[in-house]
Parts: structure tokens; C-alpha cells; sequence
């Protein structure tokens, strides 16, 4: 996920309008749907927590990106909530949840503790794990480190099991881009202009072609605002999407991916930021059962550019033995 205060303001009045005139037939659907929220104990303060559905199947357990983009962007998945339990929740130092000022406590391990502290608090003994962008990252790290008991199936989405692989990928794409772009938005960087309109202006380009190719849905505008104020975030991304300096910059599991035994759905965008090469290494390393699925025309933010299209995609994947 990204620094997304620009995406934030484009089109919105026009995007999300048009995005709930879309929606309108689901919701007397949706607003049928068993629903609860709250708060939960995890190391460092609490998170705020979201349950749709009520189903007697494996509960579905979603990880959102950033880390900071707060939950909202996945909650076109709800509609998933007719035959299970989905959970989201905001992960310490975005949306809802307690922000810390204290930077130290935004590491990768204590944000694994977070996932236990959650399933603990809320019962979830057996679960479907979804992790999305740096969600995804949480996941595969979960689930490294042996934490999978209760496990039973995992799905990743725009993912990466090393950070500097995705580093590679994006650079990739940014050389790729047409005008000089390269030269000029690095040029900036080592000029110390990152703050600057026209640096802005280069970063919304980017996000544009492998971020989010849609208008945003109001949903994803509302993590889009939280990740803007998230210091979970600033600290252990960085300023920005592909200028990754942050707490994450060196994490590396791509000789652990054997490890993982879950059956596993892998997805991708066919512009995704994260390159088709990140979700390779994940399909081709681990040690269950797996399959991938690139959506054309989609980059990063799948769930968000094509819902009903997802949807149908996890929904199959849940369905199978």
C-alpha cells in the first residue's frame, strides 16, 4: 500500500458516487447481515475489530496493507460473509486503532504477536488467513515463524516474500515509464524535493498505472486518509511506495516459503506494483498445494478496481476440497 493523500482527493465526490450507485442492488444484502465490532487487547495498546457474517464455515481472517492503510479497502470481501464469519480489523497505528507515539514498537514481529493477540481475542481457533500487499508480508512471516496452528487454507494478494526483490520490480516499472520519468523523479530524490508538487505530481503517476487504475471506492478513500496519517507507515515503510526505508526495507523469506504448507491462492494485477516475478517466487516456493491468477486490466488495489470479479475468484478457492 502506499502514501495515497493524493489518490485520496482525486475524482472522490465523482468516484464514490458512482461506485454506490453500483453497489446499490447488494446493499439490502449487506444491511441484512449479522455485524459486530469492538476492540481488542495486542501488545502495544488495541485494535479496532469488524465481523460480518455468520455462517457456520472456517472464518476468514484479512490482513490489510500498508502497513497503515487501515481496513476499509477490503470491505467490497464482506460480500463473502453469506457462508462464513470475515473479520477485519485495524492494525495498531492506523484507522481506529490506538496510535503509539513511541516508534520503537512498530516491528515486524510485534505486528506477528498482533495477529495472535487477535485470534485469541476473538476466538478464531480455525481460520482462512487473507493477506493483502503488506498484509501479505505479515502472513507469510505468520506463518514462517510456525504460528499456523488452526490455519487451514491462506490466500495472498499483491505479495512478496522480500522486500528488495519488490524494491527491483517497482524500479523496474518506474524505468519502464515513458517522458524521462526515471531521471526526473530521481532526480528530485537525491535533490532532497521530495515535498515538492512536482514530485507529487510524478508519485501519483506511478500509483495511477500500478497502484489503483479505477476510481477509488469510498471505502478505499477512507484507507487512503488513514494511511496518510498512519505512523505505522512512516516508520516501518517510508515516505512513499517505491522509496521504501522503513522497518521493512531488508525483510527476506523467500528460502522459508517451503515451510508453508497451506494451500494457497495467489493473486495479482496484471500492472500490479508488486511484479509478476514477487508472486512467482511465492508459487514456485512453497511447500503446499497452490495456484496463481493474474486479473488483466487490474494493478495493485484488485479487490478494488474489479470487487465482484475478486470475489468470485476467493469464493471458488473457499469452495474447493
Amino acid at each position: 500500500m502506499t502514501d495515497r493523500t493524493m489518490i485520496s482527493r482525486r475524482g472522490a465526490l465523482a468516484g464514490g458516487a458512482a461506485l454506490l450507485g453500483a453497489a446499490g442492488t447488494t446493499q439490502g444484502a449487506f444491511a441484512a447481515m449479522p455485524e459486530a465490532e469492538g476492540y481488542a487487547p495486542v501488545p502495544g495498546g488495541k485494535i479496532y475489530w469488524r465481523r460480518f457474517g455468520s455462517g457456520g464455515k472456517t472464518p476468514l481472517l484479512t490482513l490489510h496493507g500498508g502497513p497503515g492503510a487501515a481496513h476499509n479497502y477490503l470491505l467490497s470481501m464482506k460480500a463473502l460473509a453469506d457462508e462464513r464469519p470475515v473479520i477485519f480489523y485495524d492494525q495498531l497505528g492506523t484507522g481506529k486503532a490506538d496510535a503509539p507515539t513511541d516508534e520503537t514498537i512498530y516491528t515486524i514481529q510485534r505486528s506477528v504477536d498482533e495477529v495472535d493477540a487477535v485470534r485469541k481475542a476473538l476466538g478464531l481457533e480455525k481460520v482462512v488467513l487473507f493477506g493483502h500487499s503488506w498484509g501479505s508480508m505479515l502472513a507469510i512471516e505468520y506463518l514462517c515463524q510456525g504460528r499456523g496452528a488452526g490455519v487451514e487454507k491462506l490466500i495472498l494478494g499483491g505479495a512478496l516474500a522480500s522486500t528488495p526483490q519488490a524494491i527491483a520490480g517497482q524500479q523496474r516499472l518506474i524505468d519502464g515509464m515513458p517522458d524521462g520519468f526515471a531521471a526526473k523523479l530521481h532526480g528530485l530524490e537525491k535533490a532532497g524535493k521530495m515535498a515538492t508538487p512536482e514530485y507529487a505530481a510524478l508519485t501519483q503517476r506511478f500509483y495511477d498505472n500500478f497502484v489503483l487504475r479505477v476510481q477509488p471506492s469510498q471505502d478505499a478513500l477512507v484507507s487512503f486518509e488513514a494511511l496518510s496519517k498512519s505512523i505505522a507507515y512512516r516508520v516501518m515503510n517510508g515516505p512513499n511506495e517505491f522509496y521504501i526505508t522503513g522497518v521493512i526495507k531488508d525483510w527476506d523469506r523467500r528460502k522459508d516459503l517451503k515451510t508453508i504448507t497451506q494451500k494457497t491462492l495467489i493473486t495479482t494485477g496484471e500492472f500490479d506494483e508488486v511484479t509478476l516475478d514477487c508472486h512467482e517466487t511465492i508459487r514456485d516456493g512453497l511447500g503446499g498445494p497452490k495456484r496463481m491468477v493474474v486479473m488483466k486490466g487490474c494493478s495493485h488495489m484488485t479487490m478494488v478496481e474489479q470487487p465482484d470479479a475478486y470475489n468470485a475468484l476467493v469464493r471458488g478457492f473457499l469452495a474447493e476440497a
